[in-house]
């Protein structure tokens, strides 16, 4: 029973700093910050087995931590309140061509970043973008602007 609960508070505690490292840095992993979470899932096993090399030990911490994620899926797939809770939602990065530095800050996401992102997809300027939204998976979805709406925010930028 000792395992069970260091188990299911390990899985929260992991959870919690999850969430709060951020979308971005979740879907950005560098070598270095790999090797360093199986380092930590090696710390946090030997905290939840208290170094019980038992099959049972082993059995009942690997059980106990894929309940409570599938028990988190299953909570997130039955209550969109809890899903927006547990998972996020999404956050408009730009509207109609304009950055929103307020979510932007919130998401710690700098400028170079979103720019970064538009020319992975294919968009040139911030001008050009409807709008741009932070996924709760860390991704960024860009939807273009209408044609005519574009030239006629260029032909406002050369007149001021």
């Amino acid at each position: 029973m000792d395992i069970i609960l260091r188990a299911s508070v390990m899985f929260f505690i992991m959870y919690s700093l999850l969430r709060l490292l951020g979308k971005r840095e979740l879907s950005q992993v560098t070598p270095f910050e790999l090797v360093l979470l199986i380092v930590m899932g090696d710390l946090v096993q030997q905290g939840i087995t208290h170094n019980d090399l038992s099959m049972t030990g082993a059995a009942l911490a690997i059980a106990t931590i894929a309940f409570w994620a599938l028990a988190l899926s299953w909570i997130t797939y039955l209550s969109p309140r809890a899903e927006r809770w547990l998972e996020g939602g999404p956050r408009v990065l730009i509207k109609d061509g304009e950055l929103i530095a307020a979510n932007m800050r919130r998401d710690r996401i700098t400028r170079a970043e979103v720019e970064i992102e538009m020319r992975l997809a294919g968009i040139a300027r911030i001008a050009e973008v409807a709008w741009a939204i932070l996924e709760p998976n860390g991704k960024i979805s860009f939807i273009a602007r209408k044609e005519e709406q574009s030239t006629k925010q260029e032909d406002d930028e050369k007149v001021t």
